[in-house]
């Protein structure tokens, strides 16, 4: 049974976490290493309740801890939602396994690292899993569920019932693979698109033209198998024997992508990248991304 949830970074993602549990009706305790961080957090979580139209005296349900050891030490569920550095989240979760209670389940909101990596100094692997949150976890409603070596099957069935309580759509990654699935597919489109733009097809802006203006506007409704069974499988392999022998396949990062951060073009937060941003049009991005996705989730009932 889990009744208090433990968060530990209080960042982008910590705080949207806390955020879900607690309007979830969930009692949350949240810790980051940055003082700063920390002292921000609760104001952060009641300005994003009361943007999304909920009630934003949820946050009572929210409290702060100076350490890990204080945050963790009753909570049912602990999840580690920290920057992509592996001696980092390592170091976390040896420390959690000593600091919470033997029946916590420790959860790591890693996007790609492989859990058994990051349990690597942990004993009780029973209770290791990955749940990958995607960004806001407050809009976006898929929760990767990522059973690595020793996960136990309990462990994966109480999390899939919680996440589904919260009105979250869980899904069961039954191998602990770099990436899961979600990354994996987004990446190997991001790939191509890299690539594209690098052989001198199109440029970045017809690139992101194009997907938003065709199947993009299928992807929420048609996913890419329903739509291979749709045109048919006969279609589908006739489409592959002539474009996969082309399609971008080097097995290393871009050396344009490469370029753009050695020469410190870092996308938003340096102004320039695949293209060019102005403050005015990251806000602009930034809104119509939420505005999408809340309008996405009322039309399909998430």
């Amino acid at each position: 049974m889990i009744n208090k949830v433990a968060i530990v970074g209080a960042g982008l993602m910590g705080h949207g976490l806390a955020l879900v549990f607690a309007d979830g009706g969930y009692d949350v305790s949240i810790t980051d290493s940055m003082a700063e961080t920390l002292a921000s957090v609760k104001t952060r979580i009641a300005t994003t309740l009361t943007t999304l139209g909920r009630d934003a005296r949820s946050v009572d349900r929210v409290q702060t801890a100076a350490s890990l050891e204080q945050t963790v030490m009753d909570a049912d569920l602990a999840i580690e939602a920290v920057p992509e550095k592996l001696a980092l989240k390592q170091d976390i979760f040896a420390k959690l396994e000593k600091a919470a209670k033997p029946s916590a389940i420790l959860a790591s909101n890693t996007s790609v690292i492989p859990i058994a990596q990051i349990a690597a100094r942990v004993t009780t692997r029973h209770r290791m899993v990955g749940t990958h949150w995607w960004n806001p976890p407050y809009l976006v409603p898929l929760v990767e569920v990522i059973q690595a070596e020793g996960t136990s099957h309990e462990t994966v069935a109480i999390l899939m019932t919680l996440l589904a309580s919260l009105g979250k759509v869980p899904v069961h990654v039954k191998k602990d693979v770099p990436g899961f699935v979600g990354n994996r597919l987004q990446h190997a489109l991001w790939r191509e698109a890299i690539a594209l733009v690098e052989e001198g097809v199109c440029d970045a802006d017809t690139v992101d033209l194009v997907v938003k203006n065709s199947f993009g506007r299928r992807l929420a409704v048609l996913g890419p198998l329903e739509n291979a069974d749709l045109v048919g499988t006969d279609l589908t392999l006739d489409i592959h024997e002539q474009v996969l022998p082309h399609i971008n396949s080097v097995g290393a990062p871009s050396s344009y992508l490469k370029g753009l951060v050695q020469s410190g073009n870092l996308g938003f937060k340096s102004g320039h990248g695949f293209k060019s941003w102005t403050e005015d049009k990251k806000s602009s991005l930034r809104a119509q991304v939420q505005e999408h996705l809340k309008t996405m989730n009322t039309l399909l009932g998430n």
